[in-house]
C-alpha cells in the first residue's frame, strides 16, 4: 500500500532530515572527518527507516516535490548570482578538460555495464542501464532510455532496472566524494589559492556569528534570486519553443550569472550580494533541503529486489570512479586545491547527480577552504554537456 504525503509535509520532513543530518554529524565526528553532507547523514537514516517499514509492513511512501524542485533551481540561481566573469573566463582550460574527462567516463562506465550485463545474463546493450544512462545520467535519464532498451532487447523490467542502478549510484555518490577529497587534501597538504574568500555555498562552522547577515542583506539576495528564477523561466519557455529542452535551472543559472555581473558593473558602490554569508546560508538551505528531500524518498527496496547483480556491477562501477578521480581527473585537472575539491565534485556527480557533487563539494570546502572556480565549472559541464554525450553514446550502444 503507498500513501502519498502532500508537499507541504514533504518538505517539512525534509527539514527535519536536514537537522537530524546536522545532529548525526554533531555527534559522530567520522561523518565530519571524512567530509559526509549533513543532508546526506540524515537522508540516508530516513531512507533506511523507510526501507525497514515497507519490509515490515508493504507501506510505502509517494512525496509531493513542488518545494524539491523549487530549491534546487534557487540552488543554481545563488550559484550564478555568485559567479564572477573573470571567473568564467579563468575557468576555461579546467572546464575543457572536465568536458573531455566526463566523456571518457561516460564510455568506461557503459563498457563496465556491458560486461557486468553480459557476466549475469542480461543482453549487452542493457549495460547502458548499469552504466552512464543510470548513474551519471540519473533517474530521469534511467527512465527515458529504458523503454527503447527493453524494445531492442526484449529484456523486461527495464524501467525498475534503470531506476535501481540510478537509486543505489545517488547513495555512493554521496558518500564517495568527500573521503576521496580527504585523501588528496591531506596526502599533499593542499591549500586554497584564495583563503579569505567566503565560501560559494555555506559557512564555515554554525558556532562562527557573521554580522553581515542581516533582514535586508536576506531579502536582497531572495529578490535577485526570485528575479533571475522568473526571467529564466520565460527564457526557457522559449528555448522549449524553439524545440531544445533544457533543465529549468540552466536559463536560471545563466541568467544569475548576467543579474551579478551587470548589477555589480552598474552599481559598483552598491551592496553587493555576491560572495556574501547571506547568499551562502541561501545556497546552502536550498541545497541541504533539496538533498534531504531526495535522498529521504529513496525506495531502497527497488535495489533489494534485484539482489547480487546491481550490488557487484555497482561496485565495479565505484572501484572505477575513485581510481579514476584519484589517478586520472586529479593530476590533469592540475593536482592542486582545486583539483581535490573537483574530485570529490566528480565523484558525486559520476556516480549520482550534480546536487549530489555540490553537496560533497560543498562539505570540502566547508572544512578546508573556498574554491569558486569549482562551483562554477562542474555544474556548467553537467548542464550542458552531459545530457548531449550521453545521448550519443547511450543511442549508439543501443542500436548496435
Amino acid at each position: 500500500m503507498t500513501y502519498l504525503i502532500p508537499d507541504m509535509i514533504a518538505a517539512t520532513l525534509g527539514l527535519a532530515v536536514y537537522l537530524l543530518g546536522a545532529e548525526l554529524n554533531q555527534q559522530v565526528k567520522l561523518l565530519q572527518r571524512f567530509n559526509i553532507p549533513e543532508p546526506v547523514s540524515g537522508g540516508l537514516v530516513a531512507a533506511l527507516v523507510m526501507l525497514g517499514l515497507y519490509m515490515a509492513t508493504g507501506i510505502s511512501f509517494d512525496f509531493e516535490m513542488a518545494t524539491r524542485d523549487y530549491m534546487l533551481v534557487l540552488f543554481f540561481a545563488a550559484i550564478g548570482l555568485n559567479a564572477r566573469f573573470l571567473d568564467l573566463l579563468t575557468g576555461g582550460k579546467p572546464l575543457f578538460l572536465l568536458l573531455v574527462l566526463t566523456l571518457i567516463t561516460i564510455i568506461m562506465q557503459n563498457g563496465i555495464g556491458a560486461v557486468g550485463a553480459v557476466a549475469f545474463g542480461f543482453p549487452a546493450q542493457s549495460g547502458v542501464l548499469f552504466g552512464s544512462a543510470a548513474l551519471i545520467g540519473g533517474h530521469g535519464t534511467a527512465i527515458a532510455w529504458a523503454p527503447d532498451v527493453g524494445a531492442v532487447t526484449g529484456l523486461e523490467g527495464a524501467t525498475e532496472l534503470g531506476v535501481a542502478v540510478a537509486t543505489l549510484g545517488l547513495v555512493l555518490a554521496a558518500v564517495v566524494g568527500g573521503p576521496v577529497a580527504k585523501y588528496l587534501v591531506e596526502r599533499y597538504n593542499l591549500t586554497p589559492d584564495r583563503p579569505n574568500e567566503e565560501l560559494t555555498v555555506g559557512v564555515a562552522t554554525e558556532e562562527q556569528r557573521y554580522p553581515d547577515i542581516t533582514p535586508l542583506g536576506l531579502m536582497r539576495v531572495m529578490l535577485y534570486l526570485h528575479l533571475a528564477i522568473i526571467i529564466g523561466y520565460g527564457v526557457n519557455v522559449l528555448i522549449a519553443e524553439a524545440g531544445l529542452k533544457l533543465p529549468l535551472f540552466v536559463p536560471c543559472l545563466i541568467i544569475a550569472i548576467l543579474i551579478g555581473n551587470l548589477r555589480s558593473w552598474l552599481r559598483p558602490n552598491a551592496v553587493p550580494v555576491s560572495r556574501t554569508s547571506a547568499l551562502g546560508l541561501v545556497s546552502e538551505l536550498a541545497l541541504g533541503t533539496f538533498l534531504a528531500m531526495s535522498l529521504m524518498s529513496l525506495q531502497l527496496w527497488t535495489i533489494a529486489e534485484l539482489g547480487v547483480t546491481i550490488l557487484v556491477v555497482l561496485a565495479a562501477q565505484t572501484a572505477f570512479t575513485v581510481i579514476f578521480v584519484i589517478y586520472v581527473l586529479f593530476p590533469v585537472m592540475g593536482s592542486g586545491y582545486r583539483a581535490a575539491v573537483l574530485a570529490a565534485g566528480f565523484g558525486g556527480f559520476a556516480l549520482g547527480a550534480t546536487p549530489t557533487a555540490i553537496a560533497n563539494m560543498t562539505a570540502v570546502t566547508k572544512r578546508y577552504g573556498p574554491s569558486p572556480i569549482a562551483f562554477i565549472v562542474l555544474p556548467l559541464v553537467s548542464a550542458f554537456f552531459v545530457d548531449i554525450a550521453n545521448a550519443i553514446v547511450i543511442q549508439t550502444i543501443v542500436n548496435f
